[in-house]
């Protein structure tokens, strides 16, 4: 643990210390009634158990991973279930790498080297080969590495592609097509480039004792965001319906060629959960049957319960896999404005999706450097009494990272929801999670309103509501707020229990012995 993580828990330990009881006093009246009750919601993806938080290491880790002390203490920051955040599900993006002659990213992060070099097409025949280069892609798979050992048992790697080869593509860029809107993947490549994504995951397994959980060859795929020569980032359109399916029966037919029919396939990564469902609704039925999980981005679309009920109704598990947003929420809330976005767009995906799993974008988007990385120049630090992208900062001069109150709220759902508890909707300002081993509910309540807000919340659904509630709390600032403070326990009556809610503060609730 760095000093000054240190030094805001003994701050958050002294602040908790000289805090009153949490609950409302006896006979009080709650101006809020929050109904937890575990019989409501229907069937529930993945038998309804959950499977983790986590999220992208692209671009991340492909600027940090040079440094081995910057990757441990982001391992420790993300991974760690003790220390830190607790993710247990890492997605890593498997480069499709550019045109070696071409110099138009200007992003320090976003560069992601591909593998396959020294490419040779044969036009009358319409075949691609190449060879492979290994070496590459040291950064972000040294985080993945570091991620997975410092998690430990049970911890999930995705593999995902954003592109693929330029040497495939129309436009020879692997930015993307001239015309975003067409397809980039040219008509003759679809089994080289699942050739190769399967090729990247076998040598992960037999090489690096990695084993892809699951493997998708689209992200964001029916957009045109993604142009070539674009100073972003990897990009590439397929259309919806025969395209998509055509590049997943083809990735899977590569899978089952090299003896690995047990990782799993999941589609299509869409940025839209209204586009999700319907590109979902447009694959063949050979593509459908070939997906073995719906994987969905919700930065935009209110088709939750739409794309919750296609899943079941196909037996499909559900993740939701890609968010993130410069925007803030909470009345004059401060440094806790991105963090209370951040908590609202989890319950809104969770009580709406239910999916098994919640997947941040990346957890460091901005990059603190006086050097840069290969020629070009970091961002630098984000206003963290705005929005911003991401949970922290790498100060790569000092080789800190630079904790927020973004990263803390994060914490306040993933430390105390856990894999293999069950997901329980909890209304629009709550949600719930059953632990049947420890027989614990654990509710995270957000307060994005700038007054105290008294709040009931009822398990009288519940065959037993819980002999004790322990408290843990986020609020204020990164100097003088609490991170992830444990403030005084308290017994719940025989029907739930009484709480106040502070003002733009994010608070988890652990009852213990609750049975249904």
């Amino acid at each position: 643990m760095h000093s000054s993580k240190m030094k805001r828990q003994i701050l958050s330990a002294a602040v908790s210390a000289a805090l009153a009881a949490v609950s409302i006093p006896a006979g009080a009246a709650a101006s809020e009634v929050v109904t937890i009750d575990p019989h409501t919601g229907g069937s529930a993806v993945n038998e309804g158990v959950f499977e983790g938080w986590g999220t992208s290491l692209c671009w991340w880790a492909n600027r940090l991973g040079y440094s081995e002390v910057l990757t441990e203490k982001a391992a420790k920051a993300f991974f760690d279930p003790e220390e830190g955040l607790g993710m247990n599900i890492a997605r890593y993006n498997i480069g499709g790498g550019d045109d070696p002659s071409h110099d138009h990213i200007t992003r320090t992060d976003s560069m992601i080297p591909g593998y396959a070099v020294d490419p040779v097409y044969d036009a009358d025949a319409g075949t691609y080969s190449w060879s492979y280069d290994w070496d590459a892609d040291r950064n972000q798979r040294n985080v993945l590495q570091k991620a997975m050992e410092t998690y430990g048992e049970g911890f999930i790697a995705e593999a995902f592609s954003n592109s693929p080869p330029y040497f495939m593509t129309v436009s020879g860029c692997s930015s993307g097509g001239e015309d975003p809107g067409e397809d980039n993947l040219r008509a003759d490549a679809f089994d080289a480039f699942a050739e190769y994504l399967a090729e990247v995951a076998l040598h992960f397994k037999d090489e690096w004792g990695i084993t892809f959980q699951s493997i998708t060859a689209m992200n964001e795929p029916c957009t045109n965001y993604w142009s070539a020569y674009s100073n972003k980032q990897e990009g590439c359109h397929f259309s919806q319906g025969a395209s998509q399916s055509r590049m997943i029966t083809a990735l899977r037919a590569a899978l089952d060629g090299r003896g690995m029919a047990d990782m799993l396939i999941s589609a299509s990564d869409e940025t839209s959960i209204d586009t999700q469902a319907l590109s979902w609704r447009r694959l063949s039925d050979e593509a459908k049957e070939a997906v073995a999980r719906i994987d969905t981005h919700s930065y935009q679309g209110t088709m939750r319960g739409m794309l919750r009920k296609a899943a079941l109704d196909a037996g499909k598990n559900l993740w939701m896999s890609e968010v993130d947003g410069g925007d803030t929420a909470g009345v004059n809330a401060g440094e806790m404005g991105a963090g209370l976005w951040l908590a609202n767009r989890i319950l809104e995906d969770m009580n709406g999706l239910t999916p098994s799993a919640w997947i941040l974008w990346q957890v460091i988007d901005s990059h603190i450097s006086k050097d840069g990385y290969l020629g070009r120049k970091d961002t630098g630090m984000v206003n963290t009494a705005g929005g911003y992208w991401g949970t922290a900062v790498a100060d790569h001069d000092r080789e800190e990272l630079i904790l927020t109150m973004k990263y803390y709220v994060l914490g306040q759902f993933t430390r105390y929801i856990r894999p293999g508890y069950r997901i329980i909707e909890g209304g629009q300002r709550s949600i719930a999670a059953y632990d049947p081993g420890e027989k614990t509910l654990v509710v995270v309540a957000v307060n994005a309103r700038g007054n105290d807000a008294d709040t009931r919340f009822d398990l009288s659904a519940f065959e037993e509501a819980g002999s004790e509630v322990e408290v843990i709390r986020t609020s204020g600032s990164m100097e003088e707020g609490e991170h992830w403070a444990q403030l005084e326990s308290f017994q719940p009556d025989v029907a739930g229990f009484d709480a106040v809610l502070k003002a733009n503060s994010v608070t988890t609730f652990l009852v213990r012995n609750v049975v249904y």
